[in-house]
């Protein structure tokens, strides 16, 4: 899965639904939706942007291009810090609404979505999560997938070009992800983690582990600026997690009993790098692997919310960018969760 374009998009006035309705209209275009897929973004758009601005007053949609093996599609992020919902239950029954409307909003984003999920906490705001595909998915990537995977990956407030990178990559035999932070910010840190992402594509499938593809990139990136980068490693049938790092990227594997920060070693890909050192930890049945760089900060405590945890990556992924991004940096968050019995 690849996510090669993504934007923020504030809403805190009724004016904004409509610019975020024509952005969404672009990546549509992009994405070459038919007027029907057209028509149910513009939906999804229109209803979550006025939910912002009637409950929250001050929020963002978020807007990813994502693909999978054969096919493209769109995930669109709601986030904002209004007052939640009491009851999502009756909120996404037609004909409830607690802002005078006809109370059809939530529904409808509901049953347009091939990907739907929904948190809300009184008093701290609301994540919506759809996603939408160009065509039926056929591969790993549909609602049934045993691995969800979510992220948000933007560039600090006043830049447009974000320095941050992230790809993952599913094989039948395990699943690889790695992060990158181009050192710095703007066009120059782009080019260094868009060069981590180009080679981790390119050799993941005759690299045999997470370090050699650390050391891949590493040589990759001495004409670039460099940057700081992570590869995780799931193996599914030895219930195990390979890890290797250069510099700040932070990894954790999560489950309903604890959470394990896993270890990076000193370095810039590219610049310098002393040693390359893979770790293995555990990962138990209904785990979750959260990856991201520093312009997230690292006080956040998944293993202390269990609801949280069970939702849809996109959700999660959302959340903590929404609670814990610096916003003096770039940020990238990805969110990688074994699907659980039922859900």
């Amino acid at each position: 899965m690849d996510v090669s374009k993504q934007v923020s998009l504030s809403i805190n006035d009724s004016s904004q639904v409509a610019e975020a309705r024509r952005r969404a209209a672009l990546f549509s275009q992009d994405l070459g939706f038919d007027a029907v897929m057209d028509n149910k973004v513009n939906l999804i758009i229109t209803e979550m942007a006025s939910n912002i601005v009637k409950h929250a007053s001050d929020g963002e949609i978020i807007l990813s291009v994502i693909e999978s093996p054969d096919n493209l599609g769109l995930d669109i992020l709601a986030v904002d810090k209004g007052r939640g919902m009491t009851n999502i239950e009756n909120c996404l029954r037609d004909g409830f609404s607690t802002a005078g409307s006809y109370g059809t909003g939530l529904g409808a984003i509901y049953r347009l979505s091939a990907l739907f999920d929904i948190y809300s906490v009184i008093n701290e705001g609301t994540a919506v999560f759809s996603r939408v595909w160009n065509k039926p998915p056929a591969s790993a990537f549909s609602s049934t997938a045993p691995l969800g995977i979510g992220a948000v990956c933007l560039p600090m407030t006043g830049e447009d070009i974000c320095g941050d990178a992230w790809a993952v990559q599913q094989l039948p035999e395990r699943i690889i992800v790695m992060v990158a932070d181009g050192l710095g910010h703007g066009p120059l840190a782009a080019e260094a983690s868009k060069a981590a992402v180009e080679v981790f594509n390119n050799s993941v499938r005759r690299a045999d582990a997470a370090g050699q593809l650390i050391s891949d990139i590493h040589s990759a990136l001495k004409h670039t600026r460099g940057a700081v980068v992570a590869v995780a490693e799931i193996l599914l049938e030895s219930r195990t997690v390979r890890y290797a790092g250069v510099g700040n990227i932070s990894g954790t594997v999560i489950n309903r009993d604890s959470a394990q920060r896993m270890v990076s070693l000193n370095g810039t890909a590219g610049i310098q790098v002393h040693k390359i050192r893979e770790f293995t930890y555990s990962w138990p049945e209904n785990s979750l692997l959260v990856m991201h760089s520093d312009g997230l900060n690292t006080r956040w405590r998944l293993d202390e919310v269990p609801i949280l945890q069970r939702k849809q990556p996109g959700i999660i992924a959302g959340i903590l960018y929404r609670d814990h991004c610096r916003a003096r940096d770039d940020v990238a968050v990805v969110v990688i969760r074994e699907a659980e019995a039922g859900l």
